[in-house]
């Protein structure tokens, strides 16, 4: 037993960096986690909890120093290192955040995955081009992501948003129902796939039920970072349950 991988540890560690108020990530990660691959997290200030979590509050997220959560959570040593929040980035750009898995990777030995990036990731895999977009955010950070998103080469043609101006509790406290919902209001006849954007919106327990209501692809933050750090270990086995993107075979 000693030489065999036990179905918590054995094959791979992740660590992941998630907002400290975020109460939705870690549990996804928990309903989706393959056998063999162990979780760590070290959380991340920068943002003032009582504040809506509106553009500014999360730029400054993203542009908070990483050196002491990221030195505290390297030293379990992971193989891959995801920083999960995707606001955090979105709102800076396509350059900020490819030069922040950057230092992440230099910092820490390990392969990198964003959470912005890793919807880039899933959309390219699939091959989409055209998107739904639904998120819990203010309005002015769902322009910034669409715009992120555009500059990746990809068009929304549809948008979904929450009626009132959601606390990170309130972000976190979305019901299942209600995130299907937003999903169901992103689609359109144009776009080929849905993108739900938050690591604190609790879409991954949907995204089965949304794929066969639309009959298209849904990527998911928490989805997208674990189908890219799972690439990162070149495990390629399908995990179902949680959508075409992390049930087809990959290569």
């Amino acid at each position: 037993m000693s030489n065999s991988i036990v179905p918590s540890r054995g094959r791979a560690r992740f660590g992941v960096l998630v907002p400290f108020t975020n109460t939705n990530l870690e549990a996804d990660f928990a309903l989706m986690r393959p056998d063999g691959i162990s979780m760590h997290f070290s959380r991340l200030g920068g943002y003032d909890e009582d504040q809506i979590p509106d553009e500014t509050q999360m730029q400054g997220l993203g542009a908070s120093d990483l050196d002491e959560p990221l030195r505290l959570l390297v030293g379990v040593k992971p193989d891959v290192v995801i920083y999960g929040c995707t606001s955090a980035t979105l709102t800076h750009g396509p350059a900020f955040d490819r030069s922040l898995a950057q230092k992440i990777r230099s910092l820490s030995g390990a392969a990198t995955v964003t959470a912005a990036g890793a919807l880039v990731d899933a959309l390219n895999t699939l091959k989409i081009k055209r998107i739904g977009f639904a998120s819990p955010y203010v309005p002015a950070i769902n322009e910034l992501a669409i715009g992120f998103l555009e500059q990746e080469g990809f068009e929304t043609v549809s948008r979904s948003e929450v009626k009132e101006t959601l606390s990170n509790d309130g972000q976190g406290a979305l019901s299942p129902q209600a995130v299907l919902e937003l999903g169901l209001k992103a689609d359109h006849s144009d776009a080929e796939a849905l993108v739900l954007s938050c690591t604190d919106m609790r879409s991954v327990e949907i995204i089965g039920e949304l794929e066969a209501a639309t009959g298209k692809p849904v990527i998911t933050s928490n989805q997208a970072m674990l189908f890219q750090a799972l690439k990162a270990i070149e495990y390629k086995e399908p995990l179902k349950g949680f959508g075409a993107l992390l049930t087809e075979p990959r290569e």
